[in-house]
């Protein structure tokens, strides 16, 4: 049982030249980006002849002559070197190119076309950046011509519901939206709900959340406006997005904020292979002896997320630890992440860290028999059993904005029950946020706005 709003998904049109029409979203409609080369100045009398020709029957756009993806470690420059281009030409292309993209971000599997002259020399080169748009360079009579079409972009609000049978991936895809949501939910609820430990068959769950639309890309989820979740007539766990720019953060049914000064595990998903206790039989040295740390299973390379805020004290080998990082925190806490496989990108004693960064990736290092993490928690230089942190909520709504929150929470909570806005969840939201309001709409897809 479970109800969702239009799903509607776009191919990825890039092995043709772009496509043109209408993109119709929540009953309004916005027009989509073409991408028009125009007609190279290099070409022959007899070419543009041909090409007019072509427009005047509507025949079907040219086809490209070459057609690849950028392979690891490869620039643009080194497959224009590779299409025919001499160095001066290939540098000359690049730097027009670079007056729109940051060559520099171009990643390994992005999709380019080539279209060639009669001769064989190369006349214009696209590809495309997923998510973002299209990019050309056109060869002219004094150089090269860049040209930037973004792609359409859009968001909707959706609800939808659902009961865990099963990975929650699977379960959010059987509801009506892709599996990238339950990686939003373990976000949202991280402070409240240890997705190793706390998940039940048969919890209920209800999601409102935007939904980015991009053109030629399937929708995915961009972040959660509310949700509940919790066992049916047990507990609920609420969850309401509240707030403008970098404060705006997620309160429950009273306001309250789900963050905490510790997240409930430093893996997001994993499960508990061995317990905090003061007599545990070692698999590697033999005998019975004290395990001050919990240990959740998971691949070597999953990464290692920081449970607090606070600075490293150190990031090295410890002995039976092996490669270990250990993180001083607020109020006389120190979190150590034993056994991993390699340590994050700048993780370095006498660094900052925020909460939920990733610090390293599991391992197997030192007297261990698998890949596992150890994670250990001291308080004032004691070990403390980690999954019993009692956590300290931040800073409340503010007195004079509860009256705000008040009616935002009451028309998510409806939408949640319902699946319907009544009143737009996301225009009152946009209230707090100072951005265009939403006019009330129907059931599920009933905003949208273009980006």
């Amino acid at each position: 049982m479970a109800w969702s709003g239009n799903n509607r998904t776009w191919g990825v049109p890039w092995l043709g030249l772009p496509l043109s029409g209408v993109l119709a979203l929540t009953g309004a409609a916005h027009s989509v980006w073409t991408l028009d080369f125009g007609r190279p100045e290099s070409a022959s009398a007899a070419r543009a002849t041909a090409i007019a020709a072509a427009a005047a029957v509507d025949l079907p756009p040219r086809l490209p002559d070459r057609t690849a993806e950028l392979r690891s470690g490869e620039t643009l420059s080194s497959v224009l070197l590779r299409l025919g281009l001499g160095a001066e030409e290939a540098h000359a292309a690049s730097l027009a190119a670079a007056r729109h993209v940051d060559l520099r971000q171009l990643r390994a599997g992005t999709p380019w076309r080539a279209y060639l002259a009669a001769d064989g020399s190369l006349e214009s080169f696209a590809m495309v950046l997923a998510g973002r748009g299209e990019l050309a360079v056109e060869r002219a009579a004094h150089g090269w011509i860049p040209r930037w079409s973004a792609f359409a972009r859009d968001s909707r609000t959706r609800a939808v519901q659902g009961r865990l049978e099963g990975a929650l991936e699977a379960s959010v895809a059987r509801a009506g939206a892709t599996p990238e949501l339950a990686y939003l939910l373990a976000e949202v609820l991280q402070w409240d709900l240890d997705f190793t430990r706390d998940l039940r068959r048969g919890d209920e769950f209800r999601v409102l959340f935007e939904e980015l639309l991009v053109e030629g890309y399937e929708p995915r989820p961009e972040r959660v406006l509310a949700v509940s979740y919790g066992q049916p007539g047990g507990r609920k766990i609420e969850a309401y997005l509240f707030g403008e720019g970098e404060v705006a953060g997620y309160y429950d049914g009273e306001g309250r904020p789900l963050q905490k000064l510790f997240l409930r595990s430093p893996l997001p998903y994993s499960r508990v292979t061995s317990g905090f206790t003061h007599r545990r039989f070692h698999p590697v040295l033999g005998g019975y002896r004290p395990h001050y740390g919990v240990d959740y299973g998971a691949p070597v390379g999953t990464p290692v997320r920081v449970t607090a805020a606070g600075t490293v004290v150190s990031a090295g080998w410890s002995g039976g630890g092996g490669k270990t990082v250990k993180v001083r925190h607020a109020n006389g806490y120190l979190s150590a992440y034993l056994h991993l496989s390699r340590f994050a990108s700048g993780i370095r004693a006498g660094g900052r860290v925020r909460q939920g960064d990733v610090i390293g990736y599991v391992g197997a290092t030192g007297l261990a028999t698998g890949p596992h993490l150890d994670y250990r928690v001291q308080l004032d230089g004691r070990w403390i059993n980690p999954l019993t942190i009692a956590s300290v909520p931040a800073v409340p709504i503010p007195t004079q904005r509860r009256a705000e929150f008040a009616a935002l929470r009451d028309s998510m909570r409806a939408s949640l029950e319902t699946g319907r806005f009544d009143a737009s969840p996301a225009a009152v939201l946009a209230q707090s946020e100072a951005r265009p309001s939403h006019p009330p709409g129907a059931a599920i897809a009933a905003s949208g706005r273009k980006r």
